[in-house]
């Protein structure tokens, strides 16, 4: 059974993989360092679990970088890195409700607002910096858990979060999500929503927060499928909301339908600082912390680990959907530089105009995306230079290039309005029925020879 401790899940990892992850003893100046650690070692092609002992300004380790690597995902589902999509919506679907226990250590130190000598002071909180272009410090590893008022289903979301006074925090609901569903509810019926933000608990818990579900279905039970196991929940003090017994922090209050805050700039997944916000202001009423947490930190901007973190939920959803419709995908890769808005789709046509419809398909299902281009089968869509080349050799815009325009997309893409509306773009690099060519290959002896032979001259 998988420990839904965070702690023992870093101690288990960095016993089993020691080379995959960077433990920095060195005291950093600031939270950029930790930033600037991961864009360095990311030049490198390299993208360690990050462990930062000391951060100047802050109480608690720092832990980070944590789904920069596919492989590393792919240690925690139990699969190699191409079962991770197969692994995670079987686990996903298997929904799981959550277990109530009396005690977890999150519970470890509970302040509330006016309850003895409570008194919430939210600068005492580790928060770090990540650009010199935000706001200030924030929260990116806050995910917001709410429930239906009138059935008690959950929602769990991700949203970048930063200090607004000593009780307060200034939100984006920008992705206008199930989250924003529930507080129009409470905005009709004249209420604040009760919220609980959890900062740092257990990966497989992080990924549920990102899944891309139904309205109704609740997140906190695909994280039991995650898990395999049911998620330990305890209730928060206030409003009673369900949340992991392990996790690091959690933050207790309402959000007011009615108060606007300034939120942003903040340095986001398509590689901009951007201030495209709902400005949305939560109260915070109690604060829950485990006597030895550590901040459990997702880097911002277009990470390796920002856009895992994002797309592999997504990915996964898209390749059952196509594959369900259309057996000739053998394979999809949405690129690290495309951010969310490219993805790559490898055919074995079995009609013309296939990959047409495919790419149809793909580009109304997922709104996030703007592009996306069809290869053959023997074209590596986890290699940007490969499509390319596919583009470069195999496309005549005139002919393969078909444009759709006034669809909803990503309030976050700075190309697109400033309501969020976008043009999306297939483009056909299949070979086609009529393509006069042969793609040149060398034989696997020679190559097998050559690796023996650069072997022997490295050594």
């Amino acid at each position: 059974m998988i420990s839904q401790d965070f702690h023992q899940f870093l101690r288990q990892y960095r016993e089993l993989h020691p080379e995959d992850v960077l433990a920095v003893r060195e005291e950093l100046e600031s939270g950029q360092d930790a930033t600037a650690l991961v864009w360095q070692l990311a030049a490198q092609n390299r993208h360690p679990l990050l462990v930062c002992e000391r951060v100047r300004g802050i109480d608690t380790p720092l832990v980070t970088n944590i789904f920069a690597s596919r492989e590393r995902v792919g240690r925690m589902l139990g699969v190699a890195p191409a079962g991770i999509h197969t692994e995670y919506q079987a686990r996903s679907r298997r929904l799981v409700a959550p277990r109530l226990v009396a005690h977890g250590p999150v519970l470890d130190s509970v302040v509330q607002e006016g309850v003895g000598a409570g008194r919430v002071d939210l600068r005492t909180l580790p928060i770090i910096q990540h650009f010199a272009t935000d706001r200030g410090p924030y929260i990116t590893n806050a995910i917001l858990v709410a429930e239906h008022p009138d059935t008690g289903v959950g929602n769990m979301s991700f949203h970048r979060s930063t200090l607004h006074s000593a009780n307060e925090i200034a939100t984006s609901l920008h992705s206008r999500g199930h989250l924003w569903r529930l507080l129009q509810i409470a905005r009709e019926r004249g209420q604040p929503l009760p919220v609980a933000m959890v900062i740092g608990a257990h990966p497989l818990f992080m990924l549920a927060g990102a899944a891309r579900l139904p309205f109704g279905v609740d997140e906190r039970h695909v994280a039991g499928g995650l898990l395999g196991a049911p998620l330990d929940v305890v209730r928060t003090p206030k409003y009673g909301l369900a949340v992991p017994a392990y996790a690091e922090f959690v933050l207790e209050g309402v959000i007011d339908p009615e108060a606007q805050v300034p939120e942003g700039p903040f340095g986001e997944f398509s590689g901009y600082s951007s201030d495209r916000s709902t400005n949305n202001l939560l109260r915070v009423h109690s604060v829950l912390r485990r006597r030895d947490a550590v901040l459990v930190d997702v880097v911002g901007g277009n990470s390796a680990e920002h856009l895992n973190l994002g797309r592999i939920p997504r990915e996964s959803e898209m390749v059952e959907k196509l594959r369900e419709r259309f057996p000739s995908v053998t394979a999809v890769h949405y690129p690290s530089s495309g951010t969310h808005f490219h993805a790559y789709v490898a055919v074995k046509q079995m009609r013309p105009g296939e990959a047409r419809q495919i790419m149809l398909g793909l580009l109304g299902w997922d709104p996030y995306l703007k592009t996306v281009v069809a290869v053959d089968e023997d074209v590596d869509v986890t290699r940007d230079e490969e499509v390319l080349w596919a583009m470069a050799t195999h496309v005549q815009p005139h002919r393969d290039v078909l444009v759709v325009d006034g669809l909803p997309g990503s309030a976050l893409d700075p190309s697109a309005s400033g309501i969020g509306t976008t043009s999306r773009m297939g483009v056909d690099a299949t070979r086609g029925p009529d393509f006069d060519g042969i793609r040149a290959r060398i034989a696997p002896e020679a190559l097998a020879r050559a690796s023996a032979i650069l072997a022997r001259a490295m050594v």
